[in-house]
């Protein structure tokens, strides 16, 4: 065969000029087709062929610098970084982290830097109902205006601006400790109130606490008189607090609870924090005889008025020693079958309905009040009670009693010294007689 030569004179067949195979040769074209027609096909099928890869590679190629093979990452972090930029300088803070299980129910609140609040809401998560608070008049914080409920979801929205008018936003959702796991304690006396010189401030905590030291360092204790004020637990469930001796009559106490996230033993958090402020009224100590069957009323240290009163039979007693009224009833009803006096043990059962002017001087049952009942010649001369001191009165609490004169006259907190009974000494947490102890086993029984 003879090979054939190429040149620009003598150029190569037709159906070697093309690598690309898909393209038909002109012996292969259709019989009876024109030439310059076959001719003009190919020439356009190869330009269609480049024109495809030109687009392919425009499409496809490109250099990092155009974004073609970082799958926009580079494009992506320079947009995030510009919004950083241009954010707002206001920054909020929640003070219940989003997602936790034991806020406190007293110091929920929103603050702000570097900008104003606009509107901050707080709702129940499970039925959206709205808890109303209060942005501060310089806009930089928030707080509820009502305490929350313990063992409950809540979501907060809170939105703010910069000095630029660019706005922040914040939420999170929480949940306040639950009763299981929280402890609260009830107290006394409450804020405002004007008690006698003997009150003292009593705590029962709804939870045993195991942890007494941290829960009683958390609860302070002052008075305007300067008087030393110790705790003293009785048990696991009660602390009170007093001085050394009853309080100086128109001091003023202050009592700082600061519980909120106080560990009061394995699984349980105090959720608290408030302070109580209360004031001590005139001094009035009054003494029982149960000899003379006669009390004798001191206000600041003079005698104002002695008052016959019928005590304690000789088959129940009333109990010696100091005793506080903790509380004043116009009217209440006493039956002795809840203190034990029932016609099955042979006590002497009783129950009256509308005793007037009764005053409580322990938890088990002690009482000052008045007497309807009884006859007139018994005040000053013997005692009939079941253990009360009973004053001379009338049905329905009317008139000009020594029963009503000597409520009228008497302040919770104030004391009732009881002497020369043929009973025991009143326990000192039967009550609030924790004046029982002296000075010593009182303050030995603190744990800070």
């Amino acid at each position: 065969m003879e090979q054939l030569v190429t040149s620009p004179d003598n150029p190569a067949p037709a159906r070697s000029r093309t690598p690309h195979q898909l393209l038909l040769s002109d012996e292969q074209q259709t019989p009876g087709t024109p030439r310059r027609n076959r001719r003009t096909r190919r020439t356009l099928a190869v330009t269609a062929l480049f024109a495809a890869g030109a687009l392919a590679l425009s499409a496809c190629g490109g250099n990092a610098e155009a974004g073609g093979h970082d799958d926009g990452k580079n494009g992506q972090a320079g947009a995030d970084a510009a919004a950083a930029k241009d954010a707002s300088d206001a920054k909020i803070t929640v003070s219940s982290k989003d997602g936790s299980t034991d806020a406190s129910i007293n110091d929920t609140g929103v603050k702000v830097t570097g900008g104003k609040l606009t509107d901050v809401k707080l709702t129940v998560a499970d039925t959206g109902a709205t808890v109303a608070g209060a942005i501060s008049s310089d806009g930089k914080s928030w707080k509820p205006g009502v305490q929350l409920e313990r063992g409950t979801k809540y979501k907060i929205v809170a939105n703010a601006k910069d000095a630029k008018g660019r706005s922040a936003t914040e939420n999170a959702t929480f949940t306040t400790v639950s009763s299981a796991n929280s402890f609260i304690g009830s107290y006394t006396p409450d804020n405002g109130k004007t008690v006698g010189v003997g009150m003292p401030v009593s705590f029962n905590f709804d939870k045993v606490i195991t942890n007494k030291k941290d829960v009683q360092s958390h609860i302070k204790v002052t008075s305007s008189s300067g008087q030393q004020i110790v705790g003293h637990w009785f048990g696991a469930q009660r602390l009170d607090f007093r001085p050394e001796d009853y309080w100086k009559a128109g001091s003023k106490i202050t009592m700082k609870i600061d519980l909120d996230g106080v560990k009061g033993g394995e699984g349980i958090t105090g959720v608290q924090s408030k302070t109580v402020n209360f004031t001590i009224g005139r001094s009035q100590v009054s003494t029982v005889d149960m000899d003379t069957q006669m009390m004798t009323v001191k206000r600041d240290g003079k005698t104002i008025k002695s008052v016959p009163i019928s005590g304690g039979s000789p088959e129940n007693p009333t109990y010696n020693g100091q005793m506080v009224i903790s509380e004043k009833f116009e009217q209440t009803r006493m039956d002795g079958s809840t203190v034990g006096f029932t016609k099955e043990n042979g006590k002497g059962e009783y129950d009256i309905k509308d005793v007037p002017h009764a005053m409580r001087l322990s938890s088990s049952g002690t009482f000052i009040h008045g007497n309807y009942w009884g006859s007139p010649s018994i005040f000053g001369k013997a005692g009939t009670s079941h253990g009360c001191v009973g004053l001379q009165d009338n049905k329905g609490g009317g008139g000009d009693t020594p029963g009503k004169w000597f409520f009228n006259e008497s302040l919770v907190g104030d004391v009732v010294i009881v002497k020369n009974s043929h009973d025991k000494t009143v326990q000192p947490d039967n009550g609030l007689n924790g004046w029982n102890l002296s000075w010593s086993a009182w303050q030995a029984g603190s744990a800070a």
